[in-house]
């Protein structure tokens, strides 16, 4: 094996051990739902065309950018979202740009989303997407903040080995870790709605969208 070649083994292992896989295998299936060009992508993520393509293909390893892999984590919700199949080609790039202009998380408090920001979700003018985007604005904003908190700081592998030396006498926090340091956003969300919304998947289109966030 080439010195190349061992490079881009190594850092699509740590791509796998930060990000659960490879991101050339994260990416892809993004741009064929998109129906998008890499470097159409590149800019909605904040990213040049040719740094996404050195993270692709494992020429480099690591996010430097928290922002990005937070851009990153929205588009693949919305494209995995039930109703974007319904989305007029229109109302998917309107999406693409509130994406773009969210900004960075940071550590001296929270992201605030650009006015009308919504999370992906059934077909705008429907009831069902309505009730949806009011319960997903509770938990999904916060959840992904946590979760890009987390990668930043310790890979999933750190995250794992904190968890389980927490977990026999605080169990809860060690499902924190878990869920939001090496879970799928969807997970994170759900927990964050559960946990801190107190809703139930039954009833969060139905609950009112209230938190303990709302006293700070």
């Amino acid at each position: 094996m080439s010195v190349a070649e061992d490079t881009i083994a190594r850092n699509r292992a740590l791509q796998t051990e930060w990000y659960g896989e490879p991101l050339g295998d994260r990416v892809r299936p993004l741009l064929g739902r998109l129906g998008m060009s890499q470097s159409g992508l590149a800019g909605v993520l904040g990213l040049s065309a040719p740094m996404l393509s050195q993270l692709m293909s494992g020429q480099r390893a690591k996010i430097s950018n928290p922002a990005v892999l937070h851009r990153l984590m929205a588009v693949e919700d919305l494209v995995a979202a039930p109703g974007f199949d319904a989305l007029t080609a229109a109302e998917v790039q309107a999406r693409l740009e509130e994406i773009k202009a969210e900004q960075a998380a940071t550590t001296s408090g929270m992201r605030v989303a650009p006015p009308g920001r919504v999370p992906a979700g059934p077909a705008p003018g429907s009831a069902e997407g309505a009730e949806d985007r009011a319960a997903g604005r509770g938990a999904a904003e916060p959840a992904r903040l946590v979760q890009a908190l987390l990668r930043e700081v310790a890979s999933a592998a750190e995250i794992e080995a904190a968890a389980g030396l927490i977990a026999g006498r605080f169990p809860d926090l060690a499902e924190v870790l878990r869920v939001y340091g090496a879970g799928r956003t969807s997970e994170a969300e759900a927990h964050f709605a559960r946990t801190v919304l107190k809703q139930t998947p039954d009833d969060r289109a139905a609950m009112p969208v209230r938190s303990r966030l709302d006293s700070f």
